[in-house]
């Protein structure tokens, strides 16, 4: 800009800086200069400053004055030459980029480290401060605290000091939850930044606990219920008692399980209300429960677009009589059956209202069960490895509802380094009555160890109720019968180890018998188990000959500590009714390998021939004891084996050969995957020096 503009610009703006000042500023530069005061050169002298003013001719001064455009008009065609010390022109692309609006301010971005000509990647310095809390005194919730609060979780590193602001204003909101839910209901909490002379930045937590409520009154709005004080004996809670959320929250729940199980299938517990008083320091306690119709079971109805079968087959799982008070508790035993079978991928169990009116006052009520089949066949597989039994795997092919309900074909084969065979087996699970298995099959079987080769066949028969991982049970029972011909060599003299092969045509009644105290089936840690296996059986080679084996197993698991379990095992077993030489070998009894004694190969222990090879007893005793110490989903386990075969019919308890080793776990959902490795003491030659046994499943 040049020229009269320019000063009119010029002019505008000094006026402006004038009309701006404090008016003490104007009076101030009205009065002349004090004595003493310098003498300043002006910026402008008086001449050029007069030279440069516009000259007004042939115009009345008091005449108002002209528009500023119309002087602009008037001025801009005398403009030939610029003065030296004015800024240059604006030429007229720039004045267009200048009349240009402003853009908005939230588009303008400013590059980062530029006033510190930093590197723009580089990271900024952190910000550390310190945590201190104070306040929480006797409450005992200061480790709670810590245990939750963003600061503490920060570990005394944050971006930025609004970062460390943050967090302690969440931790004040923090504090004042944790001390309502424990009663303290005037509770205030303050969160503030401290910065000290040196620097150090510390986040303060101030908390004032005030006064602990405890609860007054308690009312509860209900119907009538049976028994009348159902629903007040459920709610575990006591006028004088301190008002703690957990504990209020855990009694309501208590009232919406038991009125379920007392014949309320559609209770609902509403909103409790308590209603605090500052003047007694107490909360006086409101709670509306909608109790619904008392209720007795009647029917199962059934839907989904896949079946796997229908509602009267759930009728034989189901656990109550129709006419029964309605029980939760048969409910969730129905639906836990259902998961238990394996044929479903999703199935729930309702109560559903008739308004019919049942027994006793009651409504009857159905259980309807939406149902989709999962898949029906399936293939499973195990293997290990043992000494003296070498490798083993075992696969089976399932169909499991190949006869509804519940018929499964199971197709089976063994292949390993000392033992194969197949089998095929009908199966029908629940059959007739809740938990009860019928079973039927043939086997085919070669085994090759030191103490026997035996080329088998045999079908058999049983019925059974057993546990499953899903559904363990206390009582667990089998009998039946079967009936076998085995082909096998046979010592016919140990001091000459000579062999012959026999054929012995066998049948048995087998019956067991067990009891289930632990607390899980595949890897228990506490309680104990008992089980007794008798099979009066006969044997026809030559001549009958009856007997009776039986074998007699009890284990026990003492937790120390979480982490650490002491195991122990207990195993008599006698074939009485019979000599040795009328027993086939395979049938006979024998000791030594990984679910026996450890640091034994498989039936290594018991009577040997010449050759040092094991020709079996009828009786034993074995014992094992395992220290566990599991440390996440690992464990190391220590353990002392021992036991002897005899030929004798009572064990002697005598001539124990022991076998020590370390074993390692890995903890699997479906149960501990095991390595052991066990020596023997005192080996006796033609014994290992050590033995490995890999498996699933922990070793008892």
């Amino acid at each position: 800009m040049t020229g009269p503009q320019a000063s009119h610009v010029r002019c505008m703006a000094a006026l402006f800086l004038l009309s701006a000042s404090p008016l003490p500023l104007l009076a101030q530069t009205a009065m002349p200069p004090a004595p003493d005061a310098a003498a300043e050169d002006p910026i402008l002298p008086d001449d050029q400053f007069e030279a440069r003013l516009p000259k007004v001719e042939g115009t009345d001064p008091n005449a108002p004055l002209p528009s500023i455009d119309s002087w602009i008009d008037q001025q801009m065609p005398q403009q030939t030459a610029v003065p030296a010390d004015l800024p240059p022109a604006i030429e007229p692309a720039e004045e267009q980029e200048l009349a240009q609006p402003l853009p908005p301010l939230d588009s303008v971005t400013v590059p980062a480290n530029v006033a510190a000509d930093d590197d723009p990647n580089a990271t900024p310095p952190e910000v550390r401060y310190a945590t201190t809390i104070d306040g929480f005194g006797k409450t005992g919730l200061e480790d709670e605290f810590r245990g939750e609060s963003a600061l503490i979780d920060g570990e005394g590193r944050a971006e930025t000091a609004v970062m460390v602001q943050q967090r302690a204003d969440e931790d004040e909101k923090l504090a004042v939850r944790l001390l309502y839910s424990e009663g303290y209901y005037d509770a205030t909490a303050l969160a503030s930044l401290d910065q000290s002379g040196n620097g150090q930045l510390t986040a303060v937590i101030s908390v004032t606990p005030g006064k602990r409520y405890k609860i007054g009154a308690i009312v509860i709005t209900a119907d009538p219920t049976v028994p009348p004080t159902l629903i007040r004996d459920s709610l575990p809670l006591k006028t004088g008692d301190y008002i703690v959320a957990a504990t209020v929250e855990s009694a309501e729940a208590n009232v919406g399980v038991r009125l379920p199980e007392n014949g309320y299938p559609f209770a609902k517990v509403g909103q409790r209300d308590i209603l605090l008083d500052p003047a007694t320091v107490t909360g006086d306690y409101t709670l509306p429960v909608e109790v619904g119709p008392r209720g007795t079971f009647r029917r199962i109805t059934t839907s989904g677009e896949k079946q796997a079968f229908g509602a009267d087959h759930m009728e034989v799982i189901k656990r109550y009589k129709p006419g029964e008070l309605y029980d939760s508790r048969k409910v969730d035993d129905l639906r836990k059956a259902l998961v238990a079978t394996g044929l479903f991928s999703s199935v729930a169990v309702d109560p559903v209202r008739t308004g019919e009116p049942g027994p006793d006052g009651t409504e009857y009520v159905d259980l309807h069960v939406e149902q989709e089949a999962g898949p029906a066949r399936t293939l499973a597989a195990e293997g290990g490895y043992g000494t003296g039994q070498g490798f083993r795997a075992e696969g089976t092919w399932t169909h499991r509802n190949l006869f509804p309900p519940e018929g499964a074909l199971i197709l089976g084969a063994i292949a390993g380094t000392q033992e194969q065979g197949a089998s095929a087996t009908f199966r029908r699970s629940n059959a007739g009555k809740r938990d009860k298995t019928f079973q039927t099959g043939i086997t085919l079987n070669h085994q090759n160890y030191d103490a026997y080769e035996a080329f088998t066949a045999g079908v058999n028969i049983g019925w059974s109720r057993q546990s499953t991982p899903i559904f363990q049970k206390r009582w667990t029972y089998s009998y039946g019968a079967e009936i076998l011909g085995t082909n096998e060599q046979v010592v016919i003299d140990p001091a000459t180890g000579d062999k012959t092969r026999r054929t012995y045509f066998i049948a048995g009644l087998p019956v067991q018998i067990g009891y289930d105290q632990s607390n899980d089936l595949l890897n228990p840690t506490r309680g104990f188990r008992a089980n007794l296996r008798a099979e009066p059986e006969g044997s026809l080679q030559g001549k009958f000959s009856p007997y009776l084996r039986a074998t007699f197993d009890l284990s026990g698991y003492y937790p120390v500590m979480d982490s650490l379990v002491i195991a122990g095992r207990v195993r008599l077993g006698t074939i009485s009714g019979v000599d040795l030489d009328d027993v086939a070998p395979s049938r006979r009894i024998y000791a030594g390998g990984g679910g026996s004694v450890r640091g034994f190969g498989y039936q290594e222990l018991g009577p040997k021939d010449v050759n040092n090879d094991p020709i079996g007893g009828r009786s034993v005793n074995e014992f094992a004891v395992e220290g566990r110490y599991r440390f996440g989903n690992y464990g190391v386990v220590a353990f002392v084996d021992g036991g002897q075969v005899y030929d004798s019919q009572i064990p002697k308890f005598s001539n124990m050969r022991y076998g020590v080793g370390l074993g390692g776990r890995f903890y699997t959902n479906f149960g501990p995957f095991r390595a052991d490795i066990a020596m023997p003491i005192n080996r006796q030659p033609g014994e290992s020096k050590f033995a490995i046994y890999i498996g699933i499943g922990q070793a008892f």
